[in-house]
C-alpha cells in the first residue's frame, strides 16, 4: 500500500446492538444475538440473528417505507459512522468523497412482498419496488442524502461483498481518486425467502429448540450457520485528509488480499489454498510478517467444510510460529451477516485492537483439531496485539483478507 489508510469513523446496526459501544459490550461478554424467527411452520430452520430495537434517525417514516431494510440499515450505520468521524456536511459534499457499500443478496424481502402483490394485480406492485430493492441503492441513497460527488457503487461477491468494499475503498484512496471513502455493507435475510433458500441447501443450523447454542464454529456438533441481519460502515481516509481535519484514527487499514479458489460454486477448496493466498497477500501488501499478526477474526461460519478449510489455511500460514495469533469466530454470537459479514468483522477487529481484548468463540464445547491454536472458547481474553487479520470468504470461491493496525503501530 502507498500509505496506511486511517479508519476515522465506525457505525453499526447489528443483532448485538446498534453502535460500536453496545456491540463491543455484548461481544466481549459472550452474548448471543440468535433467537426464534417467524417463518412457515414446515421450514427446516426457524432461527436467526435479527436486529432488535432499530433506532432509525436518518430517514423519516415516509422515506423508510420506500426502501428495504437492508438499505435502511446501511443509511443509519453510515450516519452513525459519519458522526463518529467528525466529518462535516460541507466536507462530505465534494468529489473527493466516495461511497462503496456491499450486499450479498439485497432486498429479497421486498421482492417477496411485491411478488405477492403481483399475484393479485400488477397495479398493486409498488412504484418504489425497483429502487427500494436494488443493491446499489445503499450507496446511491447515501450519496444523495449527504451530497457526495465522488464514485458511488456497490460490491456484490456473496459473503465477501463488504470486505471487497473495504479493499476497493482503499484502492480509490491509493490511486488518488478520493480522500475519504465510506465503505461497508448491509443485509436483511432473516425472512421467509432468505431462510427457506439457505435451508433448502441444508446450509443452516436446525437447532431450533436452542437458538443461542446454534452457531458453533469449529465444534464437532455444529450443523450449519445462522443467518444474521444488519449493517457495518467505516470511514476510510487518507493520512493527509485526516491530519488536515485534525481527526484521530480508530485504527488503520494497512493491507488487503483478494483471491479466488477456482474450485466450486459453493464449497471452499478443501485445503484452504485460496484463503491462504488471501492472507499472504494482505500481509505482503501491509509489509508484515506472520509473527506480526496478533489476532485473526476468522470467517468460520459453523459449517463443516468451511471451518475446516479455513483453519487448515490458517495453520499453513501461522502454524510454524512459536507465538501463534489468537483466533476467534464472532459469528458464534452475531450469526452470519452474509454480504455485511466482512465489514462487521473488520469493525470488530478494530474494536479488539482498541481494547486489546480478543472476543470469544462461544458454543465451542467439543473442538475438532485446532492445530495448536487458541480458538478463544467461551470467554474473551486480554491480549497484547498491534495487528489483526479479518477473513471473509463467499460462494463462487471468493476470498478477502484485510490487515488492520492499532494506531500506535503506525
Amino acid at each position: 500500500m502507498l500509505e496506511p489508510i486511517a479508519i476515522t469513523g465506525v457505525g453499526v446496526v447489528s443483532p448485538l446492538g446498534q453502535g460500536a459501544d453496545t456491540l463491543w459490550h455484548n461481544l466481549s461478554n459472550g452474548v448471543s444475538g440468535v433467537s426464534q424467527v417467524d417463518v412457515p411452520v414446515d421450514c427446516r430452520c426457524s432461527i436467526g440473528a435479527m436486529v432488535s430495537d432499530f433506532d432509525e434517525t436518518c430517514l423519516t417514516p415516509q422515506e423508510s417505507r420506500k426502501y428495504d431494510l437492508f438499505i435502511r440499515y446501511a443509511v443509519q450505520a453510515t450516519a452513525d459512522a459519519i458522526s463518529s468521524s467528525g466529518i462535516t456536511t460541507e466536507q462530505l459534499a465534494t468529489d473527493r468523497v466516495a461511497v462503496t457499500l456491499g450486499s450479498g443478496i439485497g432486498g429479497i424481502k421486498t421482492i417477496e412482498d411485491n411478488h405477492s402483490k403481483l399475484l393479485q394485480s400488477p397495479r398493486k406492485v409498488s412504484p418504489f419496488f425497483i429502487p427500494g430493492t436494488i443493491i446499489n441503492m445503499t450507496s446511491g441513497l447515501i450519496a444523495t442524502k449527504f451530497g457526495i460527488k465522488g464514485a458511488s457503487l456497490s460490491t456484490v461477491s456473496a459473503c465477501s461483498s463488504s470486505a471487497h468494499s473495504v479493499a476497493l475503498g482503499a484502492m480509490l484512496i491509493e490511486t488518488g481518486q478520493a480522500d475519504i471513502v465510506i465503505v461497508g455493507g448491509s443485509e436483511y435475510a432473516t425472512n421467509n425467502i432468505g431462510i427457506s433458500g439457505f435451508a433448502a441447501m441444508r446450509a443452516l443450523s436446525t437447532r431450533n429448540d436452542d437458538p443461542q447454542a446454534a452457531s458453533r464454529p469449529w465444534d464437532q456438533d455444529r450443523d450449519g450457520f445462522v443467518i444474521g441481519d444488519g449493517a457495518a460502515v467505516m470511514i476510510l481516509e487518507s493520512q493527509s485528509s485526516m491530519r488536515k481535519r485534525g481527526a484521530a484514527p480508530h485504527a488503520y487499514l494497512v493491507g488487503y488480499g483478494m483471491t479466488s479458489d477456482g474450485y466450486h460454486i459453493t464449497q471452499p477448496s478443501p485445503d484452504g489454498e485460496g484463503a491462504k493466498r488471501a492472507m499472504q497477500q494482505a500481509m505482503v501488501s501491509a509489509r508484515l510478517n506472520p509473527d506480526d499478526i496478533g489476532y485473526v477474526n476468522a470467517h468460520a461460519t459453523s459449517t463443516t467444510l468451511g471451518d475446516k478449510a479455513e483453519l487448515h489455511a490458517i495453520s499453513n500460514t501461522f502454524g510454524h510460529l512459536n507465538q501463534k495469533p489468537k483466533i476467534s469466530s464472532t459469528k458464534s454470537m452475531h450469526g452470519h451477516l452474509l454480504g455485511a459479514a466482512g465489514a462487521l468483522e473488520a469493525l470488530i477487529s478494530v474494536l479488539a485492537l482498541n481494547n486489546q481484548i480478543v472476543p470469544p468463540t462461544i458454543n465451542l464445547v467439543n473442538s475438532e483439531d485446532d492445530y495448536g491454536f487458541d480458538l478463544v472458547p467461551h470467554h474473551a481474553i486480554a491480549h497484547k496485539m498491534s495487528y489483526a487479520l479479518s477473513n471473509s470468504f463467499g460462494f463462487g470461491g471468493t476470498n478477502v483478507s484485510l490487515a488492520l493496525a492499532h494506531p500506535s503501530a503506525i
